[in-house]
């Protein structure tokens, strides 16, 4: 997207008269040299008078505005990869002004602002002379849910918290539970989007012992998987589900952990009906 710098005043931007092509680099190099004339002169001066400090930054920004003069000012601000980061507070951050010396702007310190807000993993940005501050923003992607302290905040693949409120639009994600659960979600969502149709039932997904992990299906049902070759275990679901629609019965749980069998528990109702047993298989 494109921020104009100021255009809240709905004023239009002053037309700057059109300079030959060589003229910026001569003036430029002009400046330069004045600056630096100028600048030696001027700290001599002061020097001798105890004020060097105060002179000096006094001439900086003398120079800095002759250079805004002479056109080198923030006339444009353009950001791309903007989604989800509000546009005032990216404005507050970057904290820039139409007219404002472009030399003047730090691309590091904007940077490091910028990095600051909730959304923003990183940013470039440049400066484009005469007059645009060019910013490319890298958002967070949003992975899941983590449930902690009895609430819930939207964190990204890095474990970073996104956002601790208005989080009705990402109910969709995996909710993970356990102090470490963030740290190993990603290898462990990038396993179940192996199997998709049975991936779209896990609601939840809980650290155990920071050694492996309980999943939660849409219907209830816990499934315990093992602490290594989670692949396996997960096919083999995913198999039972196509050929049995084992998801699809009275189940309570399905244990994954034991290398050569699943065991499943069906409801106490069930079993005190004689229409299911504990199975072993």
């Amino acid at each position: 997207m494109r921020f104009l710098i100021g255009d809240s005043d709905k004023r239009r931007p002053r037309r700057r008269r059109a300079w030959p092509k060589w003229i910026r680099p001569a003036t430029l190099g002009l400046t330069a040299s004045l600056a630096l004339g100028a600048g030696g002169y001027g700290v001599y001066q002061v020097w001798k008078a105890g004020t060097v400090g105060s002179a000096v930054e006094r001439i900086g920004h003398g120079m800095l505005a002759m250079t805004a003069d002479l056109g080198l000012s923030v006339q444009e601000v353009l950001v791309t990869g903007r989604t989800e980061t509000a546009a005032p507070d990216m404005l507050a951050a970057i904290d820039v002004q139409r007219g404002t010396p472009i030399l003047a702007v730090d691309p590091e310190a904007v940077r490091q602002r910028l990095k600051k807000l909730a959304w923003v993993r990183d940013a470039r940005v440049e400066r484009r002379l005469p007059g645009v501050i060019s910013i490319a923003i890298e958002e967070r992607v949003p992975m899941a849910l983590w449930q902690r302290g009895g609430k819930l905040v939207l964190v990204d693949r890095e474990g970073a918290v996104v956002l601790r409120s208005g989080l009705e639009r990402f109910r969709h994600l995996v909710t993970l539970v356990g102090d470490d659960a963030p740290k190993g979600a990603p290898e462990l969502l990038a396993l179940l989007a192996t199997e998709p149709q049975l991936e779209r039932r896990v609601t939840a997904a809980i650290r155990v012992g920071e050694r492996r992990w309980n999943l939660q299906m849409d219907n209830g049902i816990d499934v315990r998987l093992p602490e290594t070759d989670i692949a396996a275990a997960w096919t083999q679901l995913a198999q039972l589900e196509r050929d049995q629609k084992v998801l699809g019965r009275d189940v309570v749980t399905i244990d994954l952990r034991l290398p050569d069998r699943f065991v499943i528990r069906v409801s106490p109702d069930q079993v005190r009906k004689g229409k299911g047993t504990p199975k072993q298989t």
